[in-house]
Parts: C-alpha cells; structure tokens; sequence
C-alpha cells in the first residue's frame, strides 16, 4: 500500500534555503515523498550540514539565484528575510516562496493550537501540551519550541500544539487553527520590521485568518484581529476578561466563576496567572476537559529561564527570569509584583538598541533597588540613578546584593536585554545566576 499525501510534489524542483533542525526535517519531509530537494545556506559550513544525505545538492556561503530562479517551490527557513534581494526576485518571478509551518499545515489532520506573541507563547505552548497529556490525549508539542513542526507528522496525534513566530507566520497561508492567539504585542525584532510595530503586529495577526476561535488579550488592543473584535473572540485579562485573573481575591475565574486560587499554581507572577488563562481559554475550545486542564495548571512548574523560582532560603527568594530578552518581557515580569521586602532587580547586557523608559512605571516603589551591568548597564541606571548600582558583570553584582538580603526580600534576573555581551545565550545566563544565586544565597 502506497502512502497517500495531501499534497503532491513529485516532479517538483524543490529548494530549501537555510539548514539546521527545521531545514533537515524540510529535506526529510521531501525525501519521504520522493522528491530530492536542493539546498542553500548562506553560511560556508551550516549546522546540520553533515547530516545531509549524499544524494541532495547543497550551495553554501550564498544564496545561488539561478538554483533560486529555477525552482518550482522555495521552502525557506524563519531566520532569512522574505526581503533578502535574491529571495524578492525569485518571488518577483513567479516562484511560491512557503516555510515549514506551510508544509505541515497542508498536511496536519488532526486539530490545530497555534500560539503566538511577543512574550509568554512558550509557557502557553508548553501549558496547553501539559493540559492534554493530563487529559490523556496523544499530543504534539513543537514549532517555534523544541521539535520542528514537521517531526510531528510521523506519529498520529490527537492534537497538535504549535508555538509560531512572527517570522514563521509570514510564509505561513493554510493554517486553520481550532483555536488561536496572539497573547500580547510589544517591540522586538526590529531589525527585520524598518516599518516597526505595525508590520510586525500584521505578521503575528496571520495566526487568526482562517482560525475558528480567536483567544485575544482583554489588555492588549494589538492582539485583536485587524477587523477588532469578533464573534470568533474569546478574552483573557486582569480583572476583565471572559477568563480573568480575579486580582483582589487572587483566583482564576471563567465566566465570572472561581476555578483556581492562584497559590495553588506552581508558576509565580500575575503574567504567568494570565498565562494560565490563556491556556485555559485554548484548552477550552478544543473541548480538553476542564479538570485535567486545572490539574496541570496546579502541576506545571512552567519553563527553565522565565520567571522560574530557583532558590529560596532565609525567606529571599531568587527568581531566574533570563529569558527576559526584550523590555517587553521585564514589564510582564514586574506587572503586580509585590514581594514582601526590598525587590533586587538585575538589569543589562545588549538592549538591542531598545528604548527602556518604559520600564519607569514599573520601578517607581520605594522597595526596589536596581543593579545594573553589562553594554548598556550604563544606560539602564539612568531609568533611577537614585537607587541603581552599575556594575560590570552580574557576579559583581550578585556580590554586592548578598550583604544585605533579609527575609521576604525578591533577587529577580530580568534583564531586559539579550546575553551576547557577555554569555553564549539567555540559557548560559540563567544557569550562570542560578549556580551564583546556589552559592552565595
């Protein structure tokens, strides 16, 4: 018995641009259709390279127009600018220039999650997966997290669970999720959007075109659909919302109903209660059973790097928030924050030429100090010179927090910056404060 696909693409001229995970699982996905796609990386030894098989082409250090120009289908990773010169002529010309997430879409049978947002979209992705394991349901987590969305195609799955970026969303048509949402909308990425906030939100709102239910942020007008809302709408939010985080009386409520007290959730922080709402709302409408979906919210200790308490002795608390790569993300971090003590707040590394004055609201109390290093720890103290510290490294100011730490206080990494100034990734920052904070907290 031969398998049947959804879509035919025998005797296609097929190429791939851009390698690593999501590429050799688009030449796989060929492969397994008969067809011997061509790739392109515009890095001289790309990852991934090595594991190619003998039998596909590959042009690397540039992108070669002619193999472009030639072909019947581009499949081109996130990382490369639909932009990028070689890329607008090819699509000039005629060719359909699709991602990865477009060849899953046209061949998923199963109901689609889809989750997008600036910030959150990999606790929810997570949430939701958690709340159909427990559920006992046969699901598939990926995408944007973890295994590439077309790795899911090989086991049958009751239900799919995507996190989507906005880069992936731009080659991105046939998606009809069952359920859909852009959890909030703030600058990042500006580099690849010089038209700024509004090309970026336009990417992020492709998640909602053909979606049955839309799942939008009570709080946050960017995440409605580009029509506002509509009957497809369902919302979330801090004290409004069809599913609200009831802030007075710190519970999870739907429809105005009580489902969860906050202090039986094992995520901390009022960004991640409406993460909880979110997925909830998502688990919802694809009819996971409420109870299973509560039962996770009160299991999940949500992921290494976002809000994430990592220590707790003496009553101070060490939260490891490195993920918080963007002010975006600080702010979702110090939203309703109230540690009983002094919150020590770690800021810097690369701002990515961002604009902190956002951040002012959010460190206006009297029980907060800043601590500040890195490239544009210089520019982060000016938000308060008044109670801010400049330091070169995070030990250095680790160090000099550590003397005067009492109980109820709040040490919390959420730098509003990424980590290339002076660490590999988000993640080596992280375990870098969470070792420091093991040692001399």
């Amino acid at each position: 018995m031969t398998e049947r696909f959804m879509t035919e693409y025998k005797g296609k001229k097929i190429v791939i641009v851009g390698l690593g995970l999501t590429g050799l699982s688009c030449v796989d996905f060929f492969m397994t259709r008969g067809v011997i796609p061509r790739v392109l990386d515009t890095r001289i030894v790309p990852p991934g390279s090595d594991k190619l098989p003998d039998s596909v082409e590959c042009h690397t250090g540039n992108l070669n127009k002619q193999w472009l120009m030639d072909a019947d289908l581009i499949v081109a990773s996130p990382g490369i600018a639909l932009a990028t010169p070689e890329l607008q002529a090819a699509a000039d010309a005629g060719v359909e220039i699709i991602g990865d997430i477009e060849l899953f879409c046209r061949e998923a049978t199963a109901p689609i999650v889809a989750i997008t947002g600036s910030n959150g979209k990999s606790t929810v992705t997570t949430l939701v997966g958690e709340m159909a394991k427990t559920a006992g349901w046969q699901v598939g987590v990926g995408g944007n997290i973890g295994v590439p969305a077309l790795e899911l195609l090989k086991q049958p799955y009751q239900l799919y669970v995507l996190e989507l970026s906005s880069f992936q969303l731009e080659t991105t048509y046939s998606l009809k999720a069952a359920a859909a949402t852009v959890l909030n909308v703030t600058e990042d990425h500006m580099v690849r959007y010089p038209k700024g906030l509004a090309q970026y939100r336009a990417a992020k709102l492709h998640i909602y075109n053909q979606a049955k239910t839309c799942v939008v942020n009570e709080q946050d007008t960017l995440t409605l659909p580009e029509t506002g809302k509509d009957s497809r709408c369902i919302s979330f939010g801090v004290d409004s919302g069809d599913y609200q985080l009831d802030s007075e009386h710190q519970q999870l409520a739907v429809n105005q109903q009580p489902v969860l007290a906050t202090r039986e959730m094992q995520l901390a922080g009022q960004h991640n209660y409406t993460n909880g709402l979110a997925a909830l709302a998502l688990a919802d409408a694809v009819s996971i059973p409420r109870a299973a979906s509560l039962q996770a919210l009160r299991t999940c200790t949500g992921l290494e790097h976002r809000f994430q308490v990592i220590h707790m002795r003496n009553g101070v608390r060490w939260v490891n928030d490195s993920k918080a790569t963007n002010v975006g993300s600080t702010q979702a971090a110090l939203s309703g924050l109230k540690p009983e003590g002094t919150l020590y707040l770690l800021l810097g590394g690369d701002g990515k030429a961002a604009d902190f004055t956002p951040l002012k609201p959010y460190i206006s109390g009297e029980h907060i100090r800043l601590y500040c290093f890195g490239r544009d720890g210089g520019q982060l103290t000016q938000l308060r010179p008044e109670i801010a510290t400049l330091t070169e490294t995070m030990e250095q100011a680790m160090r000099e927090i550590v003397p005067k730490l009492v109980s109820g206080d709040m040490v919390l990494l959420s730098p509003a910056c990424a980590s290339f100034d002076q660490f590999n990734s988000f993640e080596h920052r992280g375990h870098e404060f969470a070792r420091l904070a093991e040692e001399l907290g």
